[in-house]
């Protein structure tokens, strides 16, 4: 039997060294985790993806607890995959944090060089050209990330789009877009047909809430978060009266629900 692994003391010289040593000591090919020890880039991939949503739910709820514990979460998978690939002699985290370093110089000539930026749309011009310079880019739409939720990433080819010109005037002039796209999937007639048709209403949607100043992922965030609440009011106004979600007409539940509604 192998002996344990000894713990990095907290006494450690700087917090991070710590977290290193405790990473690498859980992928330990002899006294690691049997848990940690199976994990790929591709099987961790998902967690960083799932963190990220947390922390943003613990911002949207102003829980700064939360926040501080999701934050150490999502700094876990960045530790997690650099260890991965420091044992595949890929790269180290040093290497991750240079990397970002350098971008962050590189991207802010503003800050330390001699380009001027008078306020944030300078600075996202500025931004946006040196990143579009660094990826050497074949289309005017290409290095928008395929993982992205879909109505994210939606936005953001519309943007990029945007950029070469590519882009109505003007939100009402998308809206005309919507509802030509309304009618269109009205008419489709097969399911192939109106999957492509709703596609392309909610791409158009995207676009014109976009160009109204809206946040299509926010809203639709908000509206389940809404939709959670009054579900959850309409259990409790049944509840009230003896009756269970499953044994109520639909009259029944929508009374329910207009009562919450009422009341949220």
């Amino acid at each position: 039997m192998q002996n344990p692994a000894k713990a990095p003391s907290s006494k450690a010289e700087n917090t991070l060294d710590r977290l290193l040593e405790i990473m690498s000591a859980l992928r330990h090919p002899e006294t690691g985790c049997p848990w940690d020890l199976e994990q790929t880039f591709k099987t961790v991939a998902p967690y960083a993806i799932e963190e990220a949503y947390e922390v943003a739910d613990a911002i949207d709820r102003g829980d700064m607890k939360d926040l501080k514990e999701e934050l150490g979460d999502l700094l876990l998978q960045v530790i997690f995959q650099s260890q991965i690939a420091k044992e595949q002699d890929l790269f180290t985290f040093n290497d991750v944090a240079n990397s970002l370093c350098e971008k962050l110089v590189y991207r802010h000539p503003h800050v330390f060089g001699d380009e001027k930026a008078a306020n944030s749309s300078e600075v996202m011009t500025i931004w946006n050209a040196r990143k579009d310079a660094e990826k050497n880019n074949s289309s005017a739409i290409d290095g928008v990330t395929l993982g992205l939720p879909s109505l994210l990433r939606a936005q953001k080819l519309q943007k990029k789009a945007e950029k070469s010109g590519f882009v109505w005037p003007d939100a009402q002039s998308a809206w005309k877009k919507v509802e030509e796209e309304l009618e269109e999937f009205k008419d489709a007639k097969t399911k192939k047909h109106q999957a492509e048709e709703l596609g392309d209403l909610m791409f158009c949607i995207v676009n014109y809430a976009r160009l109204a100043g809206h946040d299509t992922e926010e809203i639709l965030t908000t509206t389940n978060k809404k939709f959670e609440r009054r579900f959850k009011a309409m259990e409790n106004i049944l509840s009230k009266t003896g009756k269970k979600l499953e044994d109520s007409s639909l009259d029944e539940m929508l009374n329910a629900w207009n009562d919450g509604k009422k009341q949220d």
